[in-house]
């Protein structure tokens, strides 16, 4: 991990930059298709960027199922989009095949599918990937490895009892190998989660079931870093969970914070709207 990169101004705007090309890209795959998650891939991508190219998350790209990496769960694989072009950006596959997203031949679908170079789990049926990430944590830990789990999930997911069955797993095995980040842009699929089944006190819920906290804006790097920074602390005894607060569809003025935008995407007028302003 890079050390004492809050300071780092040049690191600082590296991660912007690099994240307005993954919106850009994301946002140029999605559209050339007619089809995909817009709202939800564009609310996670400063999450997935800081992990990605700071060294926290640790993989090599040219050896996917290198034994000492990290493994991501990416439970809410309907926002897949954004981290699709991050691995292809990185080198996992051909950025060639971000051109055929979601057409026949591709590797690449809707959801989240093993199959894809960097892709742990096939996800998207939401509610078991809290659950898939606290086993292979314990896994790692019985085996006295060092890899860390992070796991991503939408707050919509997190209505499902299966969530709170694998925080109180996670809590009872202090699980200090593994970091979960809940995208809480405050909408599921329709409507937002307090209209549909209200999550609050959802920080107190986490840590009742024995994990440590924190909240921060997932569109602020400097607040992401910092949560990251200590993850792999030795001083931690507890499974983390990151609360991100962001704006589902962050970028696009037609889809942010609105409950369309989980399916759809920009059409006619709003196309070169989007485009620029996502320059």
């Amino acid at each position: 991990m890079r050390k004492q990169f809050l300071g780092d101004v040049n690191l600082m705007s590296s991660l912007k930059i690099k994240a307005k090309e993954i919106r850009q890209e994301t946002f140029e795959m999605v559209l050339s298709v007619g089809k995909g998650h817009l709202g939800g891939s564009l609310s996670i991508v400063e999450v997935l960027v800081a992990l990605y190219y700071t060294g926290i998350f640790r993989f090599r790209a040219k050896d996917p199922s290198w034994g000492g990496r990290d493994l991501l769960v990416f439970s809410k694989g309907h926002a897949s989009n954004s981290l699709y072009v991050i691995l292809a950006d990185l080198g996992f596959f051909p950025k060639e095949e971000l051109a055929i997203f979601s057409r026949k031949g591709s590797i690449l679908g809707q959801h989240c599918d093993i199959n894809v170079p960097g892709v742990e789990i096939t996800s998207g049926s939401l509610g078991h990937g809290l659950g898939v990430a606290a086993g292979m944590a314990l896994g790692k830990k019985n085996d006295g490895k060092d890899n860390f789990v992070f796991v991503i999930l939408g707050d919509g997911e997190c209505q499902e009892g299966s969530i709170w069955e694998a925080a109180m797993f996670a809590g009872h095995h202090n699980l200090n190998n593994l970091v979960a980040i809940v995208d809480r842009n405050l909408l599921a699929s329709e409507d937002f989660t307090k209209n549909t089944c209200n999550l609050e006190p959802f920080p107190e819920k986490w840590q009742d079931f024995g994990w440590e906290v924190k909240e921060i804006d997932g569109h602020s790097f400097s607040e992401i870093l910092s949560a990251f920074e200590t993850c792999r602390g030795a001083e931690r005894t507890k499974p983390l969970m990151i609360i991100s607060h962001t704006t589902k569809g962050k970028g696009l003025s037609c889809l942010e914070n609105l409950p369309h935008a989980h399916h759809n995407i920009p059409k006619g007028e709003e196309i070169e709207i989007s485009r620029k302003e996502l320059l």
